[in-house]
């Protein structure tokens, strides 16, 4: 079976770190997911709980705070508990695997208070209209056309990437000059 779950989305509070008996960190926080449109009670985001262990955990409590701009990589959980009231509460959240900041700090820093939210929507002709509360800014934040081909707005995104379950790998280095040497032949192709 398969259950991967990757979002990315922008933090509704700031991080909650805590410790379980043991003294193993985790971390819980709510995403928030634009939609791309709006449904017919006003919706236009789903709300996200998400969890996250041990060293992740430390490192998003100390570096993400409300609005930060988030990638996750996990998958889902079911839980329940008993709460005071008496009543079992069943709960479903993402399981993190790995934290991706997605931002810099100069660009949290630059990014208006409050202003969190992208409004879009989609007009008859099917194409995507973006608007947001960031104004005419680089990067990911400017109105853009929804097209394929558009990928100069992720270039230098990568260095901003924190994750902890890989590190970095220089192909010439690790692996040589043999890492182009193979010479694949359409008959080599199982499928």
């Amino acid at each position: 079976m398969i259950n991967r779950v990757v979002l990315v989305g922008r933090m509704t509070r700031d991080p909650e770190l805590r410790r379980t008996g043991n003294g193993t960190a985790v971390t819980s926080f709510t995403l928030a997911l634009d939609r791309g449109f709006t449904t017919q009670d006003g919706q236009s985001a789903d709300f996200i709980p998400c969890v996250v262990w041990n060293k992740a955990a430390e490192s998003t409590a100390q570096y993400c705070h409300k609005g930060s701009l988030v990638g996750v990589d996990g998958s889902l959980r079911s839980r329940n508990y008993t709460n005071n009231q008496g009543q079992k509460v069943y709960v479903v959240e993402v399981m993190c695997n790995s934290v991706k900041f997605l931002e810099s700090r100069r660009e949290a820093e630059a990014r208006p208070q409050g202003s969190y939210n992208n409004q879009s929507s989609y007009n008859n002709n099917n194409s995507y209209n973006n608007q947001n509360a960031f104004g005419n800014q680089q990067n990911n934040y400017s109105n853009q056309q929804n097209t394929f081909n558009n990928q100069s707005n992720n270039t230098n995104r990568q260095n901003n990437f924190y994750d902890t379950n890989s590190t970095q790998v220089d192909l010439d280095k690790d692996f040589g000059d043999d890492v182009n040497a193979y010479d694949i032949m359409d008959d080599d192709i199982q499928f």
